[in-house]
């Protein structure tokens, strides 16, 4: 109500404008930006290949996650949030991310949230993502957002839609128990969603209104593109990663700066393997 949260802490020194557009973009489905881009593969498959030969098995996404998560540290930035037309610094960094524990047409779905300090090395990020993940697909788990879910397995539609309304209002004002933050998937830094292994190319997926995310990220199957080389286009193989982000956030030079970062993560994954020390850090 006064501008405090769990979750965040409120940006008091934002510029003019970013104090504005978030009531005139009041809600993130008014301000959404789209950006994708086709990353060439090479650098990667070299990696996953060398990193073979010594008995470490890695996968894009290990790398796609590792590198989204350096970047959130580096680029701070990008872990805003905006509520009640205010602008936040999230505490932590998250990815959520849904999966099918059968990949048939009524299989169940569950939802994670994977916390990351951000100082990870790659080897750290897919330790972790890998082992929630295979502990989530079993059919007898149920995480703590399933269990919530359920309260409401067997509620009345009139019930559910004014509870719905009653969370987002109290998330409105910061009033929104720590504990349903904790285990919500919508108020995360980002979620990541591999539409690869559908075997579709990558989508543009909305961003929710309910919760705090700021960053869409998804990535498409493996194929091949031209892509711009000083005066030629060559042909290369490579992974489509679109994007959809909260242009309230941060400006488009910064998105753009952090872009590049990201791209350079994923093209050289052998920098992912460095830990950042909390001293090398810095506020961009």
């Amino acid at each position: 109500m006064f501008g405090f949260r769990a979750d965040g802490t409120r940006v008091k020194n934002s510029s003019l404008m970013f104090k504005i557009i978030p009531h005139i973009m009041r809600e993130r489905d008014d301000s959404q930006v789209y950006f994708s881009q086709d990353v060439v593969i090479k650098g990667m498959d070299e990696y996953i290949d060398k990193k073979a030969e010594e008995g470490i098995k890695l996968s894009y996404m290990n790398i796609i996650y590792a590198a989204i998560v350096r970047t959130i540290k580096e680029r701070p930035y990008l872990n805003r949030f905006i509520m009640d037309g205010r602008i936040f610094d999230r505490k932590g960094i998250f990815i959520s991310l849904a999966i099918k524990k059968t990949m048939e047409d009524d299989g169940e779905q569950t939802v994670l949230k994977i916390p990351f300090s951000g100082e990870e090395t790659i080897f750290e990020v897919k330790e972790k993502v890998d082992s929630i993940i295979e502990e989530n697909k079993k059919i007898e788990t149920e995480n703590n957002m399933d269990k919530f879910m359920k309260i409401f397995d067997k509620t009345p539609n009139i019930i559910l839609k004014y509870a719905i309304g009653f969370f987002k209002l109290l998330d409105k004002y910061g009033l929104l128990p720590k504990k349903i933050i904790a285990l919500s998937p919508f108020h995360t830094s980002a979620f990541l969603t591999n539409v690869g292994s559908l075997g579709i190319d990558a989508i543009y997926h909305h961003l929710y209104n309910f919760g705090t995310t700021s960053l869409f990220f998804a990535m498409g199957k493996k194929k091949k593109s031209y892509i711009p080389e000083e005066e030629e286009l060559i042909e290369e193989k490579c992974i489509s990663i679109a994007f959809v982000g909260d242009e309230r956030i941060c400006d488009g030079h910064y998105y753009a700066t952090s872009f590049k970062l990201l791209s350079k993560y994923m093209r050289k994954p052998e920098l992912l393997e460095n830990r950042i020390e909390k001293e090398e850090i810095k506020i961009k």
